[in-house]
């Protein structure tokens, strides 16, 4: 008898690579019915990953979203999944253990069936906790591989990450191909090593579709053996996001596999009710360029989902690039050919760091240290002036064991910088911290919640949350959407800035001071220049020292303050941004002369 393949709606990831938001509790409650008539779906994707952080940002509570949402899948027996990031859980930095048990016994609760455990770095270490935890709530364990291609991800390399999940008692395992990158044959085959070793182990497939080897990667993991697809629905399919059910199931049915009838009504009424939801309110935050599939992520290997804030960054630094250029009598650089440099030097930079799987949030580390190495180089510096905390963080270990070994120019430039690599368990270096936060939640005068869901929410995302609880998150976000509808010249669905970076006419100090390191803020917020400053016009003045690596300035944001650092020890030549200003991340607002091209200052 034939196999069958079923398939799973990534209805959550469909709207994480596309934009900023995903869907509210009441437009998920209305598309679900029709997601459940289309009659194909074994699985959906309903939350996790940022699906909470963003309901906080809504002003909305994340608690109530989950139930709601999973509900009506639930009471019909199709199986919900949630994205976790192993050690970082639902967000972009390390959770504690407690926490991180508390959240699979709440999800669970909520109607979460399958964890979905991933670490970027593919180190065993920082998912055992999440296997045993979700296994301990009653939830599916299904681990993810970070799926990239190098060669030190090998198949064995991936067999060993299998052998030690499946020894923490993993039901599944994923095949997470988040940039589309990975070759189907190679797929192919470790998907058969897998099922050959461990038949009971169920397989599932998920690849974006950016640079166009998904399809054929479906059909090559199917045929060896995969048990689930990861699918997508218009208009939110192909491009940087999945491929789409309707070619995918026609795939598999002509080679052979059985697989659900589509109810093609069902499926239009859900393709209508997301465009409507796009064109209600999401569309602000979809990026257009997410709708195209470049051959160009082949080579550079990063995620199609981070595109748009790499062209951001892009069109942030090209202004200054160009300055450059123009004051070593060089012609002007055009953002596609930028674009390229910045390909290239990630495919230099990415086997120097360890081979890290380009996965949030690591595909942010490689790919601001090749920005900062293209600024530097055009400028006559050494790659390797500029790498951020975070960068560092990863190359030392404090967050796992990178895949590869570093360049030994990363070694020394570590060992010259006084810093100690770190070999431990990154989960030992971050203390349970539920009583701290039970303890402030009595403060405040605040309940736990069903479940103790609420104590979660703020263990997990105490910033998101207090703004929540305030009322404040509602009010920013309802502000953000009324700006964008006065703004608006277009059809809704077509994307306006939230803000408009500033053009600078910087030729005149491109002249004077050919080798200034422009100062980027690290977010979006509003410039203040120094904290205890009244007065709104007043910002450094020019020939004022600073240092690198010491805050000049913040942006204050919707969750604090962030530093605005210079790369380089000298002094400010040139001040763009006005106190109080609202910016942008990536925009310039000052540039600095360093220290060794203006001489001992």
């Amino acid at each position: 008898m034939s196999k069958e393949i079923k398939f799973s709606l990534v209805y959550r990831d469909m709207w994480q690579s596309s934009g900023k938001y995903v869907p509210r509790v009441d437009q998920l409650v209305e598309v679900a019915p029709a997601i459940i008539d289309m009659g194909c779906f074994d699985r959906v994707e309903t939350n996790g990953g940022a699906f909470e952080q963003v309901n906080l940002l809504f002003g909305e509570n994340p608690n109530k979203a989950v139930r709601q949402w999973t509900a009506p899948f639930n009471k019909v027996g199709i199986q919900t999944h949630m994205l976790e990031r192993g050690l970082n859980g639902l967000r972009m930095n390390p959770v504690p253990a407690d926490v991180r048990e508390l959240m699979f016994d709440v999800k669970k609760k909520q109607g979460t069936d399958i964890a979905r455990s991933f670490c970027g770095l593919n180190d065993h270490r920082n998912l055992k906790l999440s296997v045993e935890y979700a296994k301990k709530a009653g939830m599916i364990s299904q681990v993810a591989l970070s799926i990239t291609n190098s060669p030190v991800h090998t198949v064995e390399y991936y067999m060993g990450v299998v052998d030690k999940v499946v020894e923490y008692g993993c039901d599944e395992i994923c095949l997470k191909d988040m940039a589309g990158i990975g070759r189907p044959t190679f797929l192919a085959q470790l998907t058969h090593d897998i099922k050959k070793k461990y038949p009971n182990i169920l397989i599932q497939y998920h690849g974006h579709t950016g640079p166009g080897f998904s399809p054929a990667s479906m059909l090559e993991v199917a045929r060896a053996g995969a048990d689930y697809l990861d699918v997508a629905v218009e208009p939110l399919s192909w491009g940087k996001v999945h491929p789409d059910i309707i070619t995918i199931r026609e795939m598999m049915k002509a080679d052979g596999f059985l697989v659900k009838d589509l109810n093609m009504d069902a499926y239009m009424e859900v393709r209508r009710l997301t465009q409507k939801f796009i064109d209600d309110f999401l569309g602000y935050w979809i990026n257009p360029s997410n709708s195209r599939m470049s051959s160009l992520l082949v080579g550079c290997g990063l995620p199609g989902g981070m595109m748009g804030s790499m062209m951001s960054d892009l069109k942030g630094f090209q202004g200054a690039i160009n300055a450059s250029e123009r004051a070593h009598g060089r012609p002007e650089i055009s953002l596609d050919n930028l674009m390229v440099k910045l390909f290239n030097e990630v495919s230099y930079v990415w086997p120097r760091l360890g081979y890290p799987p380009l996965v949030t949030p690591f595909s942010q580390y490689v790919k601001n240290t090749s920005l900062m190495n293209l600024l530097n180089t055009l400028n006559g510096k050494p790659r390797w002036t500029t790498i951020d905390k975070d960068t560092w963080n990863m190359i030392l270990g404090k967050m796992g064991k990178l895949p590869g070994k570093l360049d030994p120019v990363i070694v020394d430039l570590a060992k010259n910088k006084g810093f100690e690599f770190f070999t431990g368990n990154p989960q030992e270096e971050y203390p349970d911290e539920l009583p701290k936060f039970r303890k402030m939640m009595e403060e405040e005068g605040w309940d736990e919640g069903q479940d103790k869901e609420e104590l979660f929410e703020f263990a997990m995302h105490e910033r998101q949350y207090r703004d929540y609880k305030s009322g404040v998150a509602k009010q920013r976000f309802n502000d953000e959407l009324e700006d964008l509808k006065a703004k608006a010249h277009a059809p809704i669905n077509v994307v306006r800035p939230v803000i408009e970076m500033p053009e600078f006419d910087i030729d005149e100090y491109a002249k004077r001071y050919p080798h200034a390191v422009p100062v980027q803020v690290p977010a979006k917020g509003q410039l203040i220049w120094q904290v205890d400053v009244a007065d709104d016009s007043a910002a450094p003045i020019t020939g004022t020292k600073v240092e690198a690596g010491k805050a000049m300035g913040y942006v204050q944001t919707f969750y604090g303050m962030e530093e605005i650092i210079p790369a380089v020890n000298g002094r400010i030549v040139a001040v763009t941004g006005k106190q109080g200003n609202k910016v942008v991340k990536g925009e310039i607002v000052a540039f600095v002369e360093s220290a060794e091209d203006a001489g001992n200052i």
